[in-house]
Order: structure tokens, then C-alpha cells, then sequence
């Protein structure tokens, strides 16, 4: 089956997935955007007449984009993860495995609404700070790129995790000790040129620094690392994680026993 007809095949279970995390848009939207408006408030005017990272740009400004892309993240592995345990658990999975839809489909389907939910999510986060920080536009075709390609990444990686959890437990832990690590300790809050040499080391090894770096680029055309090196780091890694769950959804990995 080619990517077009899979593409064609996957809409009504892409639909299926907006509607879902559309219909408690409360929880799913609203509850993010006002996680990451605390977190501008509360570390914006502790620290922005102490800190400033680029020439001419406050710390409140410098945490903006962080802050959406950190909530995009999140938000795109909580989509694909959650729908995916919840199906498992519930036993309605089978519907989805009765249907003649490939893999390719499945992927495109879940992927696809994970990346629909992070972009509105960081959307509404950008839309929030607005009141708290003057918008600004460097390049905005950089910023457009990373957002989806982390949208994309996360719902993969969503993707993979669902399929590999049995129970809320093992989703949880995943969450909490790899997801939640990489994206507070990705340059959120920080420039990694403030690192001790060890852990600015080790933050080169995070991919999610390299989506926010580059994400960060398109507002203020200033960035820690070259953003053609950002863009290449992310594109592999998704890739990678890509093909991994690409993989796992044709082999039926924990959905077809």
C-alpha cells in the first residue's frame, strides 16, 4: 500500500483522534496553557531584572518560546500514549485492529493528531504569553519547522511508549522519568552556555535542546548552536524514532496477541 492511500485510509482514525482530545479541550488545552503561563510568571519575575541571556532580549522574552515548545512536547506524547494505553486497557482496540488499515495509516492517524494537539497547545501558550512578553519574529519559517518536526517526534515516541505499556503505571514512569527530564533539562528556562563544561556537555546529547534551540532561533534569530545543526540532529532523531514505531505498528508489537 503506498503512502497516498494510507494517507486516504488514516483520516477517519486521525479524526477519531482530534475529536477525542477536542472534546475535553479543558484538560487536554486549557490545563497546559495555564501551566506554562504560571511558570512565566513565577520564574519571569523572580528572574527577569537578573538574567539575560541574548543582547537585547529580556528573560521573560527568552522564556517564551521555551516554554511553548516544552508544552507542544509534552502534549504530542501525551496524545498518541494515552490514546493508545486507553485503547489497550479498555479492550476497544480490537475495533482499530478489525479495520483494513496498514500500519502506515495507524502511524499517520496517531502522529497526526498528536501533532494537531501540540500545535494548538503551543499556540495557546504563545497566544497567553502574548500579555506578558511583545511577540517577536526572527525568522518565523524556523520556528514553524521545529514545532512540527517536534510534534512529530513526540507523537512517534508517544507512539512507541503506548505500545510498549501494558498498564497506567509503566505510561507514568515513562512519562516521568524520561519525557519530563529531557524537556526541563533541554534549555527551557536557561542558555547551556551557563552550564558548568560536564553538564553542557551533556546537554548536547538531549535532541529536545536541539528543538527548542532551534525553535528559539526563529524568534530572535539568535540561538546556542547553529540552527542547521539543530535541524539536522532533529531531523535523524525523528527519523529514527519514526521508522522504530513504523516498525513495532507492522510487526503488531503487544497489539496483536
Amino acid at each position: 500500500m503506498s503512502w497516498l492511500s494510507s494517507l486516504q485510509g488514516a483520516r477517519p482514525l486521525f479524526v477519531k483522534e482530534v475529536l477525542r482530545f477536542w472534546k475535553v479541550a479543558f484538560q487536554t488545552i486549557g490545563a497546559p496553557v495555564l501551566t506554562a503561563v504560571l511558570y512565566l510568571l513565577i520564574f519571569g519575575h523572580v528572574l527577569e531584572d537578573h538574567v539575560q541571556v541574548y543582547k537585547g532580549v529580556g528573560y521573560t522574552q527568552f522564556l517564551v518560546p521555551g516554554l511553548v515548545m516544552m508544552s507542544l512536547l509534552q502534549n504530542a506524547f501525551a496524545n498518541s500514549s494515552s490514546s493508545l494505553i486507553q485503547s489497550k486497557i479498555t479492550g476497544n482496540l480490537v475495533f482499530v485492529l478489525l479495520t483494513p488499515l496498514s500500519h502506515r495509516a495507524w502511524f499517520v492517524a496517531y502522529v497526526g493528531g498528536s501533532l494537531v494537539r501540540g500545535l494548538m497547545v503551543g499556540a495557546g501558550v504563545w497566544l497567553a504569553t502574548v500579555w506578558f512578553a511583545a511577540p517577536q519574529f526572527a525568522q518565523p519559517l524556523w520556528a514553524l519547522v521545529f514545532a512540527v518536526l517536534g510534534g512529530c517526534l513526540l507523537g512517534s515516541l508517544g507512539l512507541i511508549a503506548g505500545l510498549w505499556a501494558d498498564k497506567f503505571d509503566q505510561m507514568a514512569a515513562f512519562q516521568n522519568f524520561i519525557i519530563l527530564p529531557m524537556t526541563f533539562l533541554s534549555g527551557v528556562f536557561y542558555s547551556v552556555h551557563s552550564l558548568p563544561p560536564f553538564w553542557h556537555e551533556v546537554s548536547r546529547l538531549n535532541p529536545f535542546f536541539y528543538l527548542i534551540d532551534g525553535f528559539r532561533h526563529g524568534f530572535f534569530g539568535q540561538s546556542d548552536v547553529n540552527p542547521w545543526v539543530s535541524l539536522a540532529v532533529v531531523l535523524s532523531v525523528t527519523l529514527a524514532v519514526a521508522m522504530l514505531a513504523l516498525r513495532l505498528l507492522r510487526t503488531g508489537y503487544k497489539i496483536r496477541h
